[in-house]
């Protein structure tokens, strides 16, 4: 299965991020999923309540119609709202026969940041199958809670995606890698960790504790070994997956199999 990734630094406005999902998605040739980040609909930063729309609005219906038309499985990162007030931190995951979505399970209340303040969580997993591949969704914080990533396993994954919009600071692109690597290993599945760019790259200073991305994007075998990966700046990453390494991962660890707990 070839997947390509499209980190990039997303604007505030939903309408220039569907653009850039418009003409990325042009640019991937025959990939078969295209990957954006977490926030792909609008960058963290901002009040969120004014731009979320449900999934029938017109953001989700018009990436819908690019997957269409292009014959691919998009996941994107959007935001809509939730009965509580608040919004939800939902990936759109559409094309391909696939219409779903999946809410971020868990809120990122950490580094002095407070994403439930805000936003509401998430309480079902999410798989999809795509080619004949069962794919598991998580997003941004999910990667730091392995249990997520085994039962996304037990689900049937053979590839995990997972959006980002990782906070910057000391050591926050080293978590990012060593948890990206470390849940493959866990699941032992392919993990796609796609990010946001980092703002700073593109002349943007981020202000305040929102995280806004640091890049990274990654790809992760189900052994841990980094397949693919992109720096701090936007750009475009297709990696070729071959699912018949997630059997061989499990026969020569069978992690998931052993487990107690």
């Amino acid at each position: 299965m070839r997947v390509a990734m499209s980190q990039f630094a997303a604007d505030t406005d939903p309408e220039r991020n569907l653009d850039h999902i418009r003409t990325t998605v042009r640019q991937t040739g025959d990939a078969s999923v295209v990957v954006f980040p977490e926030a792909t609909m609008a960058r963290f930063g901002i009040p969120l309540g004014p731009i979320a729309q449900p999934l029938d609005g017109p953001w989700a219906t018009e990436v819908r119609a690019i997957a269409d038309e292009a014959d691919v499985l998009i996941v994107a990162g959007m935001f809509t709202p939730s009965p509580d007030g608040r919004v939800t931190n939902t990936l759109l995951i559409t094309g391909r026969g696939v219409d779903t979505y999946y809410d971020k399970i868990h809120l990122f209340d950490a580094f002095g940041f407070a994403e439930s303040a805000t936003v509401a969580p998430g309480e079902r997993i999410v798989v999809s199958e795509v080619d004949d591949v069962t794919i598991g969704f998580a997003t941004c914080y999910d990667i730091r809670f392995p249990g997520l990533f085994q039962r996304l396993a037990d689900e049937g994954a053979a590839i995990t995606i997972v959006p980002a919009s990782w906070g910057s600071g000391p050591g926050k692109r080293e978590q990012w890698e060593l948890l990206a690597r470390a849940r493959a290993l866990d699941s032992t599945t392919w993990i796609v960790a796609c990010g946001q760019a980092d703002p700073v790259t593109i002349g943007q200073e981020p202000s305040g504790k929102a995280p806004t991305g640091i890049g990274y994007s990654t790809v992760v075998s189900p052994l841990g070994e980094v397949r693919g990966q992109l720096g701090a700046e936007p750009g475009l990453l297709t990696v070729d997956i071959d699912t018949t390494e997630v059997t061989e991962a499990r026969k020569i660890v069978p992690v998931l199999a052993n487990r107690k707990f």
